[in-house]
């Protein structure tokens, strides 16, 4: 029997992409008879045993992930498949034949097909130990239970709180970057009847070493829990009206759950005085939501005196002068805190600087953003992505 308390204790250790809280409660009593397992995931259910789920990893080793299907690759050096299969003909079948794969120029990669139900629990993802020239021409794309539009569709190291194609060590819940390349996240995505992620290399150069593990529960999934979502956009704001739009054209029900920022400088001194605003619902002129300060917004104060991360927010990169304008990673995590929407939603922030007299500066910054969030789907219809000249960092 699971008490009150420890119902509260899995709310705040795993916080759930649901769209009405009384089903934490209803889940727990499905789960005690053989239910959905994976709404109860985190700490405190570990001990926990769960009949009605089954674990599976998507690797190069396991494309599909089946049961039983792992590591059955035989060593073929001539096989452009099993280019790295070389240090592994020795040993021959089930050591280390097909851990990676090549991406050629323009080519598309499937990393992840599989029917039934179930949910992304962690994906981890490695490529070249230097992202220039290749972050972001490698983009993300994930497809929720058949849909022809992607829900996600991001730069590979924009999707990871990576800005500009330079590392900066994450270490947030559901995003973790480590060195020397590694990229972690571990955002719930559940789907119903499929899942199939893509990986497309849009430069014009081979792609050395593509690497992946993509953790996921065979599970069912009710019918109210939203679907996560994900979308890149980027602008340079104009200093007449010097607003970015994070997010928009959002329709239906869900939460939204994070913003990371990739800000490059146009102009020396402070660009953090704009408020970030959530439209709502219906919000025209006026948001419900308004914030105070760029830098208030990222939980931070006074400015960003250094870099810092958190399991929530974070100042990752703060990179001055070298190879170009000043530039900032900045990510907000709203896990504890996610914003509500029942029919629409967009999101803005204002680029603001000083001028000299004390007065606000309007500025011309240039901006990058990733939107999270969970939705009911069908979503609506994602802005043409930008082409890799679009994408590329200054």
């Amino acid at each position: 029997m699971f008490t009150t308390t420890t119902i509260l204790i899995r709310r705040i250790l795993s916080p759930l992409p649901v769209l009405c809280l009384s089903l934490i409660f209803t889940l727990v009593g499905q789960e005690t008879a053989g239910g959905n397992a994976w709404q109860d995931s985190g700490l405190a259910s570990l001990p926990h045993l769960s009949a009605s789920a089954e674990s599976r990893i998507v690797s190069p080793e396991n494309p599909t992930g089946e049961k039983g299907k792992g590591a059955m690759a035989v060593p073929d050096p001539s096989n452009p498949d099993l280019a790295f299969s070389q240090a592994a003909v020795d040993l021959g079948r089930g050591w280390k034949v097909r851990p990676f794969v090549k991406v050629k120029p323009h080519d598309t990669v499937t990393m992840m097909d599989v029917l039934g139900s179930g949910v992304i629990e962690h994906i981890w993802m490695a490529t070249s130990p230097d992202w220039k020239g290749n972050g972001r021409a490698s983009v993300l794309r994930f497809y929720w239970d058949g849909e022809e539009t992607p829900s996600i569709e991001a730069p590979m190291t924009d999707f990871f709180a990576i800005g500009h194609d330079v590392f900066a060590r994450v270490n947030s819940l559901p995003v973790v970057d480590v060195p020397t390349s590694a990229m972690n996240c571990y955002w719930p995505m559940p789907f119903r009847k499929h899942a199939r992620i893509t990986f497309t290399n849009d430069s014009e150069k081979e792609l050395p070493l593509l690497t992946y593990q993509i953790d996921y529960l065979k599970t069912p999934v009710p019918e109210d829990v939203g679907s996560f979502h994900a979308q890149w956009r980027r602008a340079v704001t104009d200093r007449k009206h010097p607003e970015y739009t994070i997010l928009d054209g959002v329709k239906g029900e869900g939460r939204y759950v994070g913003t990371f920022l990739a800000w490059t400088q146009l102009s020396d001194g402070w660009f953090g005085e704009g408020e970030v605003k959530f439209f709502l619902d219906g919000d025209k002129e006026f948001p419900t939501i308004a914030g105070t300060g760029t830098e208030d917004y990222f939980g931070a104060s006074y400015g960003f005196p250094e870099t810092y991360s958190s399991p929530y927010s974070g100042c990752t990169l703060h990179e001055v002068g070298k190879d170009g304008p000043p530039k900032w990673s900045l990510y907000r995590w709203h896990i504890m805190d996610p914003i509500i929407f029942h029919s629409d939603m967009r999101v803005t922030i204002q680029a603001l600087g000083w001028w000299p007299n004390a007065k606000y500066q309007p500025l011309a910054d240039d901006i990058a953003s990733v939107a999270y969030w969970y939705q009911k789907e069908p979503h609506a219809p994602f802005p043409a992505f930008p082409s890799l000249a679009q994408r590329w960092p200054r």
